[in-house]
């Protein structure tokens, strides 16, 4: 019976593996040459994409535990032939004679029938009988099959390890032995169930192949396996395909059949025609066919300048296998690219105030699984998952879009006015004290006047009725007869400024009523004249009886300044002595063009002028 499995068959059973599709029809032709990205369709969506198929061991270095050929050997076997007796070859193996040498080489090179090179052991004398070939990919791999295509009578039992590691930890691939269950400690043609994917199977299938000599052993990665054809929802399979080192070790060599020998035998080189069989292992072809590990997110793997093996990475990832989103693509978790979906990273958004972001699986859930990247360090004055909204004590500029650099502006929050610094988001109105006003709170309400308190900088005006301030009188009088001396009369001159006992500057601060009276604090800013006790520079108490203020004879604003002519006649009590106001009095609001009037007043007064006025 000839063997069923050759490159042939693997390369059939590799087209009906969904995971192993490509753009290229061919898995062995090279990737075809395209004007367009092959990870990217024609309007520019992302798709799936893969390295081509290849021998992943061609050029690849063999570590071998045994070499022959030093010292120089000879070694017999048995050939088979079609239908043909079976003949005795002998051969010299000389590793300082490149004719007759079979170095670990020849494993993975250029193998054709034209040019049979073949790697061979030592003679194999007593035991152990264990050879071991370790091959290295340099990166991870999903392989479809591993093939060994022999020179000598292939082995009798030998097992197949795989590493995805670089070499640190192995774990079994697959057996073969005629006994199993001495060999290996396995049952021969184990099923293969969704429960055991990934365990290593025995068979013995490979000892009645025909011909015993120059025959090939393949081991299919996913043949059997029930999820094979769901390859891109097996993350188990996926993992079982992953490869980046091989080892196959041979345990004990196939001994000779009981053939009948044809009459002519081929002479042996170094000995006599009827030198014995003798034991070894030789492999003319090592094969590992498979893709470049990419996870689907890129279509070539290439080599950096220290010869290191990668991926060139597209859909935002990045790694030796496209194994990880790339900074600040966060916005939904790493997965592999399927038939279906590329499942491309995709950026976080922070309206261009972030330069790294993090991913949150609960914030990713709680949106349907559509977004759950947070935007870390938000600049331009700016806050929020998204960066999209200004941080405490800024407001939006509607005027500019929230991707602006300068989209948040400062509250600018007057300290004295404004009960806090955090601003309306839309308005950038700030909270107000009571009695406060303004979009930075600067100013006293309608209703209040300034105070000299920081707690409360405004308060209420009280409002004062002319008629009830009339009815404390006997009779109630008219405000304008009331007020009629000083009606039209508000000029100043030498004649008035003579008349009066002060002139002075002052600044009106703060109100409070006292029965009758209207005590008001101010600050005297300026003194023209004081007939009798000086007065000096400060604070002072300016005395209104209500009935005056109510008529507006004199008219007092708060937080203005005032020119007050009036005489020191009494006071309102003993008990609360200071400046006294009537309608007598001259009270103008100041303007700053009086003080040379003034001054000039005071010149002309020393000189006695306001004896003859």
């Amino acid at each position: 019976m000839r063997s069923s499995w050759n490159i042939i068959s693997l390369v059939t059973l590799f087209h009906t593996l969904p995971w192993a599709s490509s753009h290229s029809p061919n898995p062995f032709a090279g990737p075809e040459v395209t004007p367009t990205d092959p990870c990217y369709d024609e309007t520019g969506d992302a798709r799936r994409c893969v390295p081509e198929f290849i021998n992943a061991a061609f050029g690849q270095e063999v570590i071998v535990s045994s070499a022959c050929g030093q010292p120089p050997s000879r070694s017999c076997s048995i050939v088979e032939r079609d239908d043909r007796p079976a003949v005795r070859t002998c051969q010299v193996c000389d590793a300082s004679d490149p004719r007759h040498a079979h170095p670990a080489s020849y494993l993975t090179d250029i193998s054709s029938a034209h040019n049979l090179t073949c790697w061979q052991s030592e003679n194999l004398q007593g035991s152990p009988l264990n050879v071991t070939l370790t091959l290295s990919l340099g990166k991870k791999f999903e392989i479809t099959y591993i093939s060994l295509q022999f020179c000598s009578p292939r082995p009798e039992s030998l097992a197949i390890y795989k590493s995805m590691d670089y070499g640190r930890t192995w774990s079994p691939y697959q057996f073969y032995s005629s006994q199993c269950r001495r060999m290996y400690n396995r049952p021969n043609k184990a099923t293969i169930t969704k429960q055991n994917e990934q365990e290593a199977l025995c068979t013995d299938g490979h000892t009645d192949l025909y011909p015993l000599s120059g025959g090939l052993i393949a081991f299919s990665t996913l043949d059997g396996r029930p999820s094979g054809k769901d390859f891109d929802s097996s993350p188990v399979l996926q993992d079982w395909v992953t490869v980046t080192d091989i080892r196959v070790v041979f345990s004990r060599p196939q001994h000779s059949r009981a053939l009948p020998m044809s009459g002519r035998e081929t002479k042996d080189p170094l000995g006599s025609p009827g030198t014995l069989p003798t034991y070894y292992y030789a492999v003319g072809d090592f094969q590992v066919g498979g893709r470049c590990k990419c996870n689907g997110h890129a279509s070539r793997c290439t080599r950096e300048r220290d010869g290191k093996l990668v991926c060139e990475c597209k859909h935002n990832t990045e790694g030796p296998e496209c194994d990880r989103c790339k900074p600040f693509h966060y916005d939904r978790p790493w997965q592999r690219a399927t038939a279906k979906e590329a499942n491309e990273c995709l950026p976080c958004h922070c309206n261009l105030h972030a330069r790294r972001c993090r991913f949150n699986m609960e914030l990713y859930k709680l949106s349907g699984r559509k977004s759950g990247g947070v935007c870390m360090n938000c600049r331009h004055n700016t806050a929020g998952r998204h960066c999209h909204y200004c941080k405490e004590g800024f407001y939006r500029d509607m005027d500019k879009p929230i991707t602006h650099r300068r989209a948040c502006k400062a509250c600018d929050c007057y300290p004295v006015g404004a009960a806090g610094k955090t601003c309306n988001q839309t308005t950038g109105q700030c909270p107000c004290k009571d009695g406060v006003t303004g979009i930075t709170c600067n100013r006293c309400a309608k209703g209040y006047q300034q105070s000299r308190s920081p707690v409360a900088p405004c308060i209420k005006i009280s409002v004062i009725k002319p008629t009830a301030v009339i009815s404390t009188t006997e009779e109630p009088a008219d405000c304008d007869s009331y007020c009629k001396p000083l009606k039209g009369n508000l000029k100043i001159n030498m004649k008035k400024y003579c008349k009066k006992d002060y002139a002075v500057q002052v600044s009106v601060l703060d109100m409070e009523t006292v029965g009758d009276w209207a005590r008001f604090s101010v600050s005297l800013v300026s003194v023209y004249k004081s007939r009798g006790e000086p007065l000096k520079r400060g604070d002072h108490v300016l005395w209104v009886h209500m009935k005056d203020l109510a008529c507006k004879c004199p008219r007092i604003h708060m937080g203005k300044r005032f020119l007050i002519l009036g005489t020191s006649e009494g006071s309102v009590t003993p008990e609360h002595p200071g400046l006294l106001v009537d309608k007598n009095s001259l009270v103008i609001q100041w303007r700053d063009i009086w003080t040379r009037r003034l001054r000039k007043f005071q010149r002309k007064e020393k000189r006695g002028k306001c004896s003859k006025a």
